[in-house]
């Protein structure tokens, strides 16, 4: 049962900021100690040698995990737009503006993601010379250093096709919705799944992926709480 009262809405929103931002925290931390960690290569050399990736092209992984699963992130991107005026599934218990707020958080997670993988100088495992590239690794930190390679790699832009959706959480959340946890444990889960299977490829480090979750996460919760204080319900 929704509990679309105002009251509890900005009780319920009032009260759950705190424990979004220290998870944020907490993710941050965790973040920090995996980029110092060294895992990155680590973890790429599960898969990649010095010839390369073996599934760099395997036709599961760029056809349906790759190609598939970014056009499927279109889909759901676009019907949360048309929710937004003929609602479907849990929408129907949101309000217009809430509608909309929702699918503006799942744009500003994914565009965050995009705008720093446009300006980042970082490249792919696979350009590295460690694995039969050309660029020299360079961690993502150093942001004024070329590593010789094609760059933009960093964040992981196919994980936010399923973690940016973890952003319409606080919306379905604050209106009562009991999908709301669903929704979110699928689109970590989503998200994840994509990013691994990335890595396997040769696309993406593990903290390229673990930065679009907690960059999804982080902009998704301030985007959200930004549009509630606008339309004056928090």
């Amino acid at each position: 049962m929704f509990k679309d009262r105002p009251l509890f809405s900005s009780l319920h929103s009032q009260a759950s900021w705190r424990p979004d931002a220290v998870i944020s925290l907490i993710g941050l931390l965790i973040l920090l100690a995996w980029d110092f960690s060294g895992g990155d290569m680590q973890m790429a050399q599960w898969w990649g040698e010095s010839t390369g990736f073996a599934l760099r092209d395997n036709w599961w992984m760029v056809k349906v995990m790759h190609e598939g699963m970014r056009n499927a992130g279109w889909v759901l991107l676009l019907a949360l737009a048309a929710g937004i005026w003929r609602p479907w599934g849990s929408l129907r218990h949101l309000a217009t503006g809430d509608r909309a707020g929702l699918f503006l958080s799942v744009v500003c997670a994914l565009l965050a993601v995009t705008l720093i993988k446009g300006i980042s100088k970082t490249s792919c495992p696979w350009d590295l010379q460690v694995f039969g590239g050309t660029a020299s690794y360079i961690s993502h930190w150093n942001v004024f250093e070329m590593d010789g390679g094609g760059g933009h790699c960093f964040p992981a832009g196919h994980a936010s096709t399923g973690f940016a959706f973890m952003a319409a959480y606080f919306g379905l959340r604050q209106n009562g919705a009991p999908s709301a946890r669903i929704w979110l444990v699928c689109a970590l889960l989503a998200g994840l799944v994509l990013g691994v299977s990335q890595q396997m490829r040769g696309a993406h480090f593990m903290s390229h992926t673990l930065w679009t979750a907690w960059l999804s996460w982080s902009v998704g919760w301030l985007s959200h709480g930004l549009f509630s204080r606008l339309r004056g319900k928090s």
